[in-house]
């Protein structure tokens, strides 16, 4: 007896199917062209995140008047990124990842949109529905990191993550340094100038979008977890796990462990970068100014992936996630001390919080593959970034209230002493469970 209608489904496969599961060197040859498309599609989809999240605080304080919402934005976008995370997760569990991963981009698209046409009509209910619209771009290019994982071997997983995210790199260093050439645009053709970067993000993400759809065949969502079917019903234990399938499907602990890394620096990071622009243009930055540290800020959270990816894989996924801790916390200090008309410092402070977020989420990301069977995969990954964006969430509206009452710096150091958490967590689990590396 199988133990889903989804193994029946893939017992009942059409021949192209079973080609591949019949071949490790197709499976190799799509493991390749589906990195190669998701790199493409992240490049987009890169773009689409940082220019929303340049200005997203700066466009609400305009609007508001009050720096006490400034956080607002940062909120809405990753509660509506936590929704779609969930969506797009079970989407692709049901469906595949290029159904899920194309309406995720897709969705985010549309969600710009609303944000241009808000600020066109200067309401802000419009521009906090559109957000949580636009989160499912932000949802979708996280959880695009895990279609290059899904044909991957053990000790490829973590640099299919890192390919994947590095690829994000070209797209999210452009699109904060475009922010002044769109503003200019945007004036050009009657539209605010803060609303200019969500024209870029809205193109962006209906460009990754239609790439996945168009390219991503064979799905390797599908084809992966053909391929776990098969090796199941042709292994020795292949009864005992169908008369329990759940047994293997999960290791909670692996998943716990990994889920707790992503989502505290998803805390730090969301919160402390909410804040920086506004507390560069209080202290006389110009835009272009705020646009070039985020760059470095978003340029330091996506480029070391291939380097980050290769020491997880070599050296551990808990030693990646320690150094996670500690940079974050050399990151917070740094940021609070930093003075307000140092550009200097604020880029490097900004650089690390992006390196310290990379470890974090390399390693956990590799440790959720790790310890989740293809038959739930694709659901527990969807799951776990619900927590990851509502982890954001909190920090982006907790953010601007923190420096309300207090200061930037305030908000720093909180966020480096949060970050020092992942320690005893890391710890704990390797206490009770040997097999987390």
């Amino acid at each position: 007896m199988m133990s889903s209608k989804a193994d029946l489904q893939i017992l009942t496969s059409p021949a192209w199917l079973q080609g591949y599961i019949d071949s490790p060197e197709k499976q190799r040859q799509l493991y390749k062209r589906t990195l190669m498309i998701v790199v493409i599609s992240q490049i987009f989809g890169g773009a689409g995140l940082a220019a929303g999240v340049t200005v997203g605080a700066l466009l609400a304080q305009n609007m508001l008047g009050t720096d006490s919402f400034a956080g607002v934005p940062a909120a809405l976008l990753t509660l509506g990124s936590a929704g779609a995370a969930l969506l797009v997760g079970r989407f692709s569990q049901q469906f595949g990842r290029r159904l899920g991963l194309a309406t995720g981009f897709l969705a985010g698209g549309i969600g710009a949109l609303g944000v241009v046409i808000s600020a066109l009509s200067n309401n802000i209910f419009l521009l906090f529905a559109s957000l949580l619209i636009y989160g499912a771009g932000t949802a979708t290019n996280l959880q695009a990191r895990y279609a290059g994982t899904d044909l991957a071997t053990s000790k490829q997983r973590a640099t299919a993550v890192s390919i994947a995210m590095v690829s994000t790199t070209f797209g999210a260093v452009a699109g904060p340094n475009m922010v002044d050439m769109m503003g200019r645009f945007a004036l050009a053709i009657g539209v605010p100038a803060l609303a200019g970067p969500f024209i870029l993000a809205a193109l962006a993400y209906i460009l990754a979008g239609l790439v996945l759809l168009a390219f991503l065949r064979p799905d390797p969502f599908i084809v992966a977890r053909a391929i776990a079917v098969e090796t199941r019903m042709r292994t020795e234990e292949s009864k005992r796990l169908d008369e329990n399938p759940s047994k293997l499907a999960i290791n909670n602990r692996g998943v716990v462990v990994g889920a707790t890394i992503m989502v505290l620096t998803q805390i730090v990071m969301v919160a402390i970068m909410t804040m920086t622009p506004v507390h560069m243009r209080h202290h006389g930055h110009s835009l272009k100014e705020v646009g070039m540290v985020i760059g470095f800020h978003i340029g330091a959270m996506y480029l070391p992936s291939l380097v980050t990816g290769i020491l997880v894989d070599k050296i551990g996924r808990t030693a990646i996630a320690i150094a996670s801790g500690a940079t974050l916390l050399v990151a917070g200090v740094m940021a609070a001390i930093a003075p307000a008309n140092s550009m200097m410092m604020l880029i490097t402070a900004l650089s690390l919080l992006g390196l310290g977020w990379n470890f974090g989420l390399i390693s956990g990301t590799a440790l959720i593959v790790d310890s989740s069977h293809p038959s739930k995969r694709a659901k527990t990954q969807g799951t776990v970034d619900v927590l990851i964006a509502l982890g954001g969430a909190s920090g982006g509206a907790l953010s601007g209230m923190v420096v309300a009452q207090s200061s930037y710096a305030t908000l720093s150091l909180a966020g480096g002493i949060l970050s020092i958490l992942l320690i005893p967590v890391i710890f704990w689990s390797r206490r009770n469970r040997g097999d987390i590396n």
